[in-house]
């Protein structure tokens, strides 16, 4: 009894994000389809008509989740990548946030990045759009690391977009490969994906481009 009384005073933004945290965990969990209002307000302790009041609807409730998350990694990505000088430590400083993100919400990844498609036009709408404001990060510390590099190449805008994509989607990869090494650190993972993606990029902002020998292609390449 004194707990529910408890839970009765708590501030509509306490009890709200609250909520949240319970809803992350069965979606999740169970993805959005499969995932009920009923598991939530249950999991949560409250009732299913005080989830509506407060969210509208499991959509509503599914928004304001990936919303707030993604919120969350932005934040730890550049709250870490501020603090720190270079361009490539910044990157590098970003990168281990997003594994140490990754490591400490598990749940939390799954619901920004998981989610099967097809959800509707709103949900889908928004997911693209968070996972755009995390390229967005990493694409402008790319583009700052091109132009302060020094070397002879610079990258042009599309070149700068694609090393983004392939960094965050070799990052979404390496948390299932996380999964499966659970004694890999996320400083030891960010030294792995740092070591093999701005190692070769240093090399080419210093002019060497690779292409297959004989191909035809490496007059095109070293004229990037």
């Amino acid at each position: 009894m004194n707990e529910e009384r408890t839970r009765r005073r708590l501030p509509r933004e306490e009890r709200e994000q609250q909520i949240m945290d319970c809803a992350i965990r069965v979606f999740a969990q169970r993805g959005y389809s499969a995932a009920s209002v009923d598991e939530i307000a249950e999991l949560a302790g409250v009732s299913k008509p005080l989830v509506y009041l407060y969210l509208e609807s499991k959509e509503g409730l599914f928004l304001a989740c990936l919303r707030r998350e993604e919120r969350r990694l932005v934040a730890a990505f550049q709250g870490a990548a501020t603090e720190v000088g270079t361009s490539e430590l910044r990157l590098s400083a970003g990168l281990r946030a997003f594994f140490g993100f990754v490591a400490d919400h598990k749940d939390s990844w799954a619901v920004l990045h998981r989610q099967a498609p097809g959800l509707g036009e709103s949900i889908a709408a928004e997911i693209t759009r968070a996972r755009r404001s995390v390229l967005t990060e990493v694409r402008t510390l790319v583009r700052e690391g091109i132009e302060l590099g020094g070397g002879s190449v610079r990258l042009g805008e599309t070149d700068a977009d694609f090393v983004a994509h392939a960094l965050v989607g070799a990052a979404d990869s390496l948390t299932d490969w996380m999964k499966r090494h659970p004694d890999e650190s996320p400083d030891r993972v960010t030294l792995r994906l740092m070591g093999m993606v701005w190692v070769g990029m240093r090399q080419v902002l210093g002019g060497e481009v690779w292409a297959p020998p004989g191909s035809g292609f490496e007059d095109v390449a070293g004229a990037a």
